[in-house]
């Protein structure tokens, strides 16, 4: 009973904070302008993303003292504190990639050792070296998942409702409450930012919503509570059309640092598609992947199959995509999320 009150005492927390965000962020002018590059029309305040990290954080503080979560877990995520205050500085001055990316791999490499590292995954036939191997692969993969994230905020209500299904899909193969609180932190945000929004979550919300899914896909890899095949095969609708659209502009010889808007979503909105129908079409993959979870994880053998044929059918999507609007080579295709 206390925990549902808690649970429904941050949603409205949420809800309310993101109010008095939006009414500031209009206040002091921290709005995004809309340009030729932009996926949204009119002017909309930033910085959404603090209400879910500030009621984030005051409910795993609750559920820590009230001995509901371990205390690896309590201070793994409290190591996103760090790239809590390093993104609010990003979205109201701007910071050097680098220097983001120094305190990304802090908070990473924090977080980890918190999590005690990254249980040995089943290889038959295959002896991986962890420390020097396996180890800094998955850091890099934190760092990459919490950027990714960020990339892929640029449509209304997108990664949120992301975020939103991994969390549910965890809490129904692991059991822990701690993923219907950050449901419900969301729930209160996702409100003000759903089609058509009226406030965007901002780095601040986006690289905390990557860090906190990829430290839970982790824990609870750990705990044996579900694989962390799982968790990617999970989270593959972001970290495919992230990674694939890397990979393509890598290979036109773009600079990777500049700003675009050439992943598979922005691309389906450019086709016309309304950013609900874009949302709408995330949660029908998902239900498709959740399906394929839900298979293998009875029939083993079918593990890494079902894994290829969720990427085959993103790879589709994505060619699908580019028929409507081709990905294009050069300057001419840059764009900006949100």
């Amino acid at each position: 009973m206390k925990t549902t009150l808690l649970i429904i005492s941050l949603g409205f927390c949420s809800f309310l904070l993101t109010y008095i965000i939006r009414y500031f962020a209009f206040r002091k002018k921290i709005v995004s302008i809309p340009n030729e590059r932009s996926l949204h029309v009119v002017p909309t305040p930033l910085g959404g993303g603090l209400a879910i990290v500030i009621t984030w954080y005051i409910g795993i503080s609750i559920l820590f003292f009230s001995g509901l979560i371990e205390k690896g877990l309590y201070f793994a995520l409290l190591s996103g504190v760090l790239l809590t205050i390093v993104s609010f500085i990003d979205d109201l001055v701007g910071l050097k990639p680098f220097i983001r990316l120094c305190f990304h791999f802090a908070t990473a490499i924090s977080a980890f050792i918190f999590l005690g590292g990254l249980r040995q995954i089943i290889t038959p036939g295959i002896d991986l070296n962890y420390i020097f191997l396996i180890y800094p692969l998955a850091v890099v993969g934190m760092v990459w998942f919490i950027n990714l994230f960020n990339f892929m905020d640029g449509v209304d209500g997108f990664a949120s409702l992301e975020a939103v299904t991994i969390c549910l899909i965890m809490y129904f193969l692991s059991g822990s409450i701690i993923n219907i609180l950050l449901v419900a932190c969301i729930s209160g945000f996702i409100f003000w930012n759903w089609p058509k929004a009226k406030i965007f979550m901002g780095d601040v919300g986006s690289t905390q919503l990557g860090f906190i899914l990829v430290v839970l896909g982790i824990y609870f890899h750990n705990n044996y509570q579900f694989s962390i095949l799982n968790w990617i095969m999970l989270s593959s609708p972001f970290w495919f059309d992230a990674t694939f659209t890397l990979f393509r502009r890598w290979r036109n010889g773009e600079k990777l640092s500049e700003a675009h808007r050439k992943h598979a979503y922005q691309r389906i909105v450019q086709a016309g598609f309304s950013h609900l129908q874009v949302d709408l079409c995330l949660i029908i993959i998902n239900v498709f992947i959740v399906v394929m979870i839900l298979i293998y994880r009875e029939i083993k053998f079918l593990q890494i199959p079902l894994f290829l044929i969720t990427l085959l059918l993103l790879y589709l999507i994505t060619k699908q995509v580019d028929r409507r609007v081709p990905f294009g080579k050069g300057k001419g295709d840059r764009g900006i999320m949100e």
